[in-house]
């Protein structure tokens, strides 16, 4: 198993695990104390682990194993309701993302502001977490605040910028290859107005079509990440 630790992971060391942690290993896992677990700081550090009566761990080896894309991904997510942003999120990360921006549009179903969007970031945090604890990540995606999608496009991303658009003339095909970070948009349900697909278009984004067919926001999502990462991320490296 392994779980997210935010503090420092020093060899030798014992530390005591997060309560959702805590709680996975005891009802979820029903892990006794000895049981071997590995431990990640989500900045790229990981330990192997002896678990410990009363929640904690001891600190072991070092592991070395980097399991990060060299594509630095920047998904900028119109909310979507309930499960649907949650199965987002998780799946994004399990596709590498580097960095999410939720944000809210003129078509977004869903109100946030808050107590209630303080509440649903801390929930987006822990599925992200899960998601990093099951697919081998070492490193946290940068999860930000929810935000207007005006003030996400500005000042305007650096590097290549896509927009998902089913309008849109261009293709995966007509693609240069990029030098840096990716940056994609992808509206809400109802789709990214008039209004924001011109202001977007002045931030720098260009217009992608994924195919024939329409898709739903959380497939869009899960279809680019998968289709960047099969053309020039680690889908087609070797180990």
């Amino acid at each position: 198993p392994r779980i997210y630790h935010p503090s420092a992971l020093k060899e030798g060391s014992e530390v005591t695990l997060r309560p959702q942690a805590q709680r996975h290993l005891r009802t979820v896992l029903r892990l006794r104390p000895g049981a071997p677990l590995i431990l990640f700081d989500g900045k790229g550090c990981a330990c192997r682990a002896r678990l410990t009566p009363g929640g904690g761990a001891h600190l072991g080896e070092p592991v070395t194993d980097n399991r990060e894309s060299h594509l630095e991904i920047h998904l900028i997510q119109a909310v979507a309701r309930g499960e649907r942003m949650d199965l987002i999120i998780q799946k994004a990360v399990e596709l590498g993302i580097y960095e999410l921006t939720p944000v809210l549009g003129e078509r977004c179903v869903v109100k946030l502001e808050g107590d209630r969007a303080a509440r649903r970031l801390h929930h987006w945090r822990e599925i992200l977490i899960g998601a990093c604890e099951q697919s081998g990540r070492n490193q946290l995606p940068v999860l930000n605040g929810i935000t207007p999608l005006k003030e996400a496009l500005h000042p305007p991303p650096e590097g290549l910028k896509l927009l998902l658009d089913p309008k849109a003339t261009k293709g995966l095909g007509d693609l240069p290859r990029p030098a840096g970070r990716i940056t994609l948009l992808i509206g809400p349900e109802g789709g990214l107005s008039e209004y924001e697909k011109e202001m977007a278009q002045g931030a720098g984004f260009a217009s992608l079509r994924l195919g024939p067919r329409i898709l739903r926001t959380e497939t869009a999502a899960l279809a680019i990440l998968s289709a960047l990462q099969a053309l020039w991320g680690d889908f087609c490296q070797h180990t």
